[in-house]
């Protein structure tokens, strides 16, 4: 759901006062001044120095319509959307479209853009502001000269892995941002600095209206890709030192983001295919991530949520069309049969239990080959599919 996140990198910070555009000459002094120290933090050499600009927010709506209307055209989003009503994620009334502007115009002060190489901060910011805005947007700028930044957030048909990608590149932001400003200090040897950092972001977050509003699954999943990409980053620092998470040692599933032993571990996410596209509209993978926000919004437990994904191996989830419905089916794998039994409880018990009227739910443990497995399916009680629902198979990643 992370729709945005294909095309836009947003900075954290906090919204500021306006102070008008004079601080286009300040801002191009400001990001010479802090690539160096930048440069330290990642690891990385600038090739050459990225273009700075100043933005209005009246400039900022009129660039996040223009990448709605450029590459998230409106039967991609309404599909995505679809999936997530049927999952109960989002409410079935809700405009997605319009509150996706509005949460990204409230929480915008400065982006980086990857198709013209440049960053851009908000008008508005008290200097402070201004320098971990564009210290922040500058790691973006540098970790674009060294992969193919736009092209990985724009990667379709696995939502898991492009989060997974996002959280380092916004991990390494926050992280290197902080270092480059505050060079003298360990974060690696401050734990309480970085349990406070953690809540004062939450708690700045929940000061926006919009945001405080938004379901569930909008507001984890602008904060995860920063706290939890911040937490995993640390820790890929410590592990390798004099490395960066890039390339093939990119994280492909957000279970390696929230779990870095199983990163260490080499545990890849299980690729699963759909054996039949007849009337599927949409598929893409929900992820361990996602999976803990589904099973908090049916539970109303954090601990069970994270409790319950564990050991999480891979999944797919499909959307059919069913005369003038639609079928959700979602397989799951797990490493063991104790997870899988255990996330088959859960969410048989939770989730099932709160079906729309004229449909049922149903979660069942169903083998996917010889790993074990979980099928869940939300339809209408008159689908056909019931007793053969579509079925999933391993394929190489």
């Amino acid at each position: 759901m992370r729709i945005l996140a294909l095309t836009i990198v947003a900075a954290t910070t906090l919204a500021c006062r306006a102070q008008g555009d004079q601080w286009q000459d300040r801002l191009q002094v400001l990001a010479a001044e802090l690539a160096p120290g930048v440069e330290r933090a990642v690891g990385l050499d600038f090739k050459y120095p990225p273009n700075v600009a100043v933005r209005d927010s009246a400039q900022v709506y009129r660039y996040l319509l223009d990448k709605f209307e450029t590459e998230l055209p409106p039967e991609e989003i309404e599909r995505t959307s679809l999936a997530y009503r049927l999952f109960g994620l989002i409410p079935d009334s809700l405009d997605l479209v319009k509150l996706m502007l509005d949460l990204y115009t409230e929480q915008i002060v400065g982006f980086y853009d990857p198709l013209t190489d440049s960053l851009f901060v908000v008008s508005g910011a008290d200097e402070f502001q201004v320098r971990l805005i564009v210290a922040h947007e500058l790691v973006h700028a540098l970790q674009a000269q060294y992969m193919p930044l736009d092209s990985i957030l724009r990667t379709r048909g696995d939502n898991d892995r492009q989060t997974a990608a996002q959280a380092v590149m916004e991990g390494q932001g926050i992280l290197a941002s902080l270092m480059a400003l505050m060079p003298d200090q360990d974060f690696g040897a401050l734990p309480d600095f970085w349990q406070e950092y953690r809540r004062s972001v939450r708690a700045q977050q929940a000061l926006h209206p919009i945001f405080s509003s938004a379901p569930l699954v909008l507001r984890e999943g602008l904060i995860f890709p920063y706290l939890g990409g911040a937490d995993f980053v640390r820790w890929f620092g410590r592990e390798f030192p004099g490395q960066v998470p890039y390339g093939d040692l990119l994280p492909r599933s957000t279970e390696q983001i929230l779990r870095p032993d199983r990163y260490l571990a080499g545990d890849e996410p299980v690729t699963l295919r759909f054996t039949t596209t007849e009337n599927l509209v949409h598929d893409d993978v929900l992820g361990e991530f996602d999976t803990r926000i589904l099973v908090t919004a049916a539970t109303g437990s954090e601990s069970t949520a994270t409790a319950t994904a564990r050991d999480w191996g891979g999944d797919r989830y499909g959307v059919f069309k069913v005369e003038d419905s639609h079928a959700l089916v979602w397989w799951s794998v797990w490493d063991t049969p104790q997870a899988s039994r255990r996330f088959a409880t859960v969410l048989g018990r939770e989730w099932a239990a709160s079906a729309a009227r004229g449909r049922e739910r149903a979660v069942r443990q169903a083998p996917v080959g010889d790993r074990p497995g979980v099928l869940v399916i939300d339809a209408p009680r008159w689908w056909a599919g019931w007793d053969d629902p579509p079925r999933v198979v391993e394929r190489d990643p």
